[in-house]
């Protein structure tokens, strides 16, 4: 997360960040207490909570952290292809490749904040719902343009949401399959709930 040539707060409050990634991932949430993530970033308390109020805010900000990386990247990947299997490939293959390079991450994202409470549990389907949202948008305008059938696109994206979700969080369970070698299988899959061809897959 941190960046060549940074700031020293900005550098700091990235080391903060990336040592709580760490310290959550192996002990959970409620597990983790300010102190692991101040010995693990190598600060002071004083610089933490300079950044981050509390140890649920560090752990919102993570989640949101994520939530701007994966949606960021989906929309450059979609938006380098022209046609609708083009997109899904290259969306499938950024979003598994964000998965696998920033696993930790993930798992507080996605794992983690299941069953924390109301705030952390709006957050965890604020992200599921921007990725519903990115996917309904490109399925409707492969509907419009004819590559398609008709279909409840927002439905369809809300169930592709939940297959990834349900790969990838046995992936960050058991580190089993690697995600790239479960690629050709998921969009072998999500290509048949919309109806194309087999001979187009």
């Amino acid at each position: 997360m941190s960046k060549p040539n940074q700031d020293p707060s900005h550098e700091t409050r990235s080391r903060i960040l990336e040592a709580a990634v760490k310290v959550f991932a192996t002990k959970g949430y409620h597990g983790t207490k300010v102190d692991d993530i101040v010995n693990e970033a190598q600060t002071s308390k004083g610089s933490f909570y300079f950044y981050f109020p509390s140890k649920q805010d560090i752990f919102i900000a993570l989640s949101d952290t994520f939530a701007d990386l994966l949606e960021s990247r989906l929309a450059e990947a979609i938006q380098s292809e022209r046609h609708g299997l083009q997109q899904m490939d290259a969306a499938l293959r950024v979003s598994l490749g964000l998965f696998s390079q920033y696993r930790g991450l993930a798992k507080v994202a996605l794992v983690q904040a299941v069953g924390l409470g109301a705030v952390f549990e709006e957050r965890r389907r604020a992200i599921n719902d921007r990725l519903t949202r990115l996917i309904q948008s490109r399925l409707e305008t492969a509907a419009t343009e004819g590559s398609i059938p008709p279909l409840n696109a927002d439905l369809t994206a809300r169930a592709w949401v939940g297959a990834l979700n349900e790969v990838v969080t046995n992936w960050i369970y058991t580190g089993t399959p690697p995600l790239e070698e479960s690629l050709p299988e998921i969009r072998k899959f999500l290509a048949r709930s919309i109806g194309v061809p087999t001979e187009k897959i």
